[in-house]
């Protein structure tokens, strides 16, 4: 019934960590399946439970504690005793343009003889380009502050010098063997800074930056924090961990986003339908799509434009226009997708391949980077996806959980023009003669490092749940646990001796609705599955089976009620563990 993994976290057992499940449930007056949720996520006292629940700014480190930031704000603050003009440059994409709007947006409130650049995708591609550089020349900028990009451009900021431009560089990606010569280099994953949080994006580099030179110049940090919405869209889209201190900028970046957004964000909101308070999900599947269309099919200054926008009525505008985006993107989307998965079913070594390389030189390029991501739901396994741009394969990677791809395209350097990136995602050049070479030295990388639980699909559960413990109390704590994202998911319950009341429902040919009863308990709830209807056929009312859920809450002409949300189904207990 079930080819995918169940995977669960390991349960609290030692003394330690039994006893703290033991306190938390007496000092939080928490059922005992709380309390280990808790200490799942490394809660293991009063104190960091309340530190959880209830996260708050004065918990943000001190910004100083970051290689370079003293060099940083005095070269910053020179340029503006000065009067010397500064440059905020950023990338294409949504962290790129949130940490612009956020830094030009903030930086102007203090100091007027400043300009953004956004590269184009395709003429310019990733980081930064000489075109950019010259531009800056031209316009007699002496200081420029690269966001989210800047880590690996050693030639650009030496090309940079020689016009007597300097840099500061704001950026989260990992460094090469050498750094580039700038005034200063802001980035928690330089392997001399001792930053205590690594995993803040560009566009949270950006922040802390601009949090020194508050602290520097006694300027109230309140008013810095009110940018924390286009933070916490840079957060979600950029799918970083949401623990830490991305997760008291993304709680107070959300409450600011569904309380009082900048006009650029509301009317964006407006646009893509949300009625209700916004969390995590909704971002990455509501806004940032919306914002990264811009710089996807026409140019990504339009994204910026819209979040610095200074009235409803320009804000509307642009929201309008980058919604078409998105419709382009999404049409460019599905027919490609189609084309790709054609491409691996109609090849028997594709079929085959632990990896999945294709290039079409037609394929638009603003969407191969989702490409990758629709192949992985099919065939999951790491997939670059390669389209042509200025006589070279330019590509987008994606990968699987546990697997770095990263590394494995590092691996293959000796094939490539460049290439940068993460662990999950990664971008790459390369001549078009190396394609058939690099796809065959990529497959025999992956083939040697993965493992092969790794190319079966996963459901990570946190713990086995009785429906005796599900109530609204139970749920209510669980909405407090967010916001969630990587490392603090939302979490995922399973729950065995499960039998059918009545029978399965199919919605729109496609969803799955059953009402289930755990034997033993008088609880009854309501299960959806999307796009689970086939288990409909395996289902016996008189057979139990084991489910894996989220727990959400049905609002029906305002009657609530706790519903569960399937993952899977399974026809007996023989979970994985």
């Amino acid at each position: 019934m079930s080819e995918k993994r169940w995977l669960y976290r390991p349960i609290p057992e030692s003394p330690e960590e039994l006893q703290a499940v033991e306190n938390l449930t007496r000092d939080l007056k928490v059922n005992p399946f709380m309390a280990m949720l808790l200490v799942q996520r490394g809660v293991h006292n009063f104190e960091q439970a309340r530190t959880y629940f209830r996260p708050e700014l004065p918990h943000l480190h001190d910004p100083f504690l970051m290689k370079d930031m003293e060099k940083a704000v005095l070269r910053l603050q020179m340029a503006m005793v000065r009067g010397e003009k500064i440059l905020v440059y950023g990338d294409y994409d949504v962290d790129g343009t949130t940490s612009v709007a956020l830094f030009y947006g903030f930086m102007k409130t203090l100091y007027d003889n400043l300009d953004y650049y956004i590269p184009d995708r395709y003429k310019e591609g990733y980081g930064i380009s000489s075109q950019g550089i010259e531009w800056a020349a031209e316009n007699g900028f002496s200081l420029i502050v690269s966001l989210d990009c800047g880590i690996k451009s050693v030639d650009r900021v030496d090309e940079a010098l020689e016009k007597n431009i300097e840099f500061i560089i704001c950026d989260h990606h990992r460094p090469g063997a050498e750094l580039p010569r700038a005034a200063a280099v802001l980035d928690p994953k330089r392997s001399d800074c001792d930053y205590p949080y690594k995993e803040l994006t560009g566009c949270g580099v950006g922040f802390k930056l601009l949090q020194a030179l508050c602290l520097f110049r006694g300027i109230p940090l309140d008013r810095l924090f009110g940018y924390l919405d286009l933070l916490a869209i840079s957060i979600a889209s950029d799918i970083v961990p949401i623990v830490g201190e991305n997760r008291v900028l993304a709680y107070y970046g959300l409450k600011r986003l569904n309380s009082s957004p900048g006009f650029g964000l509301q009317a964006l909101i407006k646009i893509a339908g949300f009625s209700s308070e916004l969390d995590i999900t909704n971002v990455v599947f509501g806004l940032g799509p919306r914002i990264n269309a811009a710089g996807r099919i026409k140019h990504a200054k339009a994204a910026v434009q819209l979040l610095l926008a200074e009235t409803e009525e320009e804000a509307t505008d642009f929201a309008f226009a980058i919604n078409e985006h998105n419709n382009s993107r999404r049409q460019y989307d599905t027919s490609i997708t189609e084309q790709a998965l054609a491409m691996i079913q109609g090849d028997e070594w594709l079929l085959n391949a632990k990896s999945t390389v294709l290039f079409n030189n037609t394929w638009h390029k603003g969407v191969i980077g989702i490409v990758a991501s629709r192949c992985i739901e099919k065939y999951h396994r790491p997939t670059i996806i390669l389209t042509e741009s200025h006589n070279r394969a330019a590509g987008s990677a994606r990968s699987v959980p546990g697997f770095d791809v990263y590394e494995a395209i590092e691996e293959c350097s000796d094939l490539l023009e460049q290439f940068g990136g993460h662990t999950f995602a990664a971008g790459l050049t390369l001549k078009l003669e190396n394609i058939k070479a690099f796809q065959q030295k990529f497959e025999e990388v992956v083939t040697r490092r993965i493992q092969a639980e790794q190319l079966v699909p996963m459901i990570e559960i946190d713990l086995p749940l009785d429906f005796d413990a599900i109530d609204q109390k139970f749920y209510n704590i669980l909405k407090q646990m967010s916001p969630f994202g990587p490392q603090n998911m939302a979490p995922v319950f399973s729950t065995s001796d499960v039998y059918l009341v009545g029978e399965p429902y199919i919605m729109k040919e496609k969803h799955l609705k059953i009402t289930v009863q755990q034997q033993g308990s008088y609880q009854r709830f309501t299960a959806i599955g999307f796009n689970m209807a086939h288990h409909a056929l395996f289902l016996r009312r008189d057979q139990p089976f084991a489910i894996c859920y989220q727990i959400e809450e049905n609002n029906y002409n305002g009657n609530k009620s706790l519903q569960l949300y399937l993952k899977d189904i399974k026809a007996t207990v023989g979970a994985e563990q």
